[in-house]
């Protein structure tokens, strides 16, 4: 007879134990392939378009303002990917019956959007605002690069914590006055006067507090 017995409501665990050793291997595992994806740590990731839209063209050639498309860069946190409608407003006249252009009249006949696929895609896990950038003077050339130069839009930074943390934790060289946020070809001068740059978003308060450090500013 064994010295030690443990109590029956013991036997109640073996299930739940059982479960987790089964789960759990796989949550780890699932946790490490989404996170460390590819589709969000990898620099140099650009997948194949649905359309093979070419930033070089509208963005670079054309000219046409990181706005236009993206419609809530200034006014929420996610940079919205233009509609359909968006779209036509120049294609109704512009190359109406090119072949590579199919996905958008289908879309525009049938309502349903286009399958744009993410090129820069965090984990849930991860809040980031463009707005707050945006209004605070950070260009989208800090985290895109110059996609006015790229024919297939890629990941030219790693969107790591580390990265982030760097620019959080002195910001200031990276930061130009607010009209000049979507000049992806602007070039900062080293003597730029700091009253033409706009108030931070975040700052710290009396107490030397800085949330732009805090765990809670980017993890909810």
């Amino acid at each position: 007879m064994s010295l030690f017995q443990f109590p029956r409501w013991t036997d109640k665990l073996r299930p739940l134990l059982g479960v987790t050793l089964v789960v759990g291997p796989a949550y780890v595992t699932g946790l490490f392939y989404f996170g460390a994806s590819p589709k969000t740590t990898d620099v140099g990731y650009a997948p194949e378009q649905p359309i093979p839209f070419s930033h070089a063209l509208h963005a670079g050639e054309l000219g046409l303002d990181c706005r236009y498309c993206h419609t809530t860069v200034e006014e929420a946190a996610h940079a919205a990917i233009p509609p359909t409608s968006i779209c036509l407003n120049c294609h109704q006249r512009v190359l109406p019956e090119s072949p590579l252009l199919a996905p958008l009249r289908e879309s525009a006949e049938t309502g349903a959007p286009i399958p744009w696929v993410r090129v820069h895609d965090l984990p849930d896990y991860v809040y980031f605002d463009h707005a707050a950038h945006v209004l605070s003077g950070v260009s989208c050339v800090e985290c895109h690069g110059r996609v006015d130069t790229m024919e297939v839009v890629k990941q030219v930074q790693p969107l790591s914590m580390g990265w982030c943390l760097d620019c959080h934790r002195d910001p200031e060289p990276r930061r130009r006055p607010r009209e000049l946020v979507t000049r992806l070809d602007w070039e900062r001068p080293a003597d730029l006067p700091a009253e033409l740059l706009p108030p931070r978003r975040l700052s710290a308060d009396e107490n030397g507090h800085d949330p732009m450090e805090d765990c809670s500013t980017c993890h909810r």
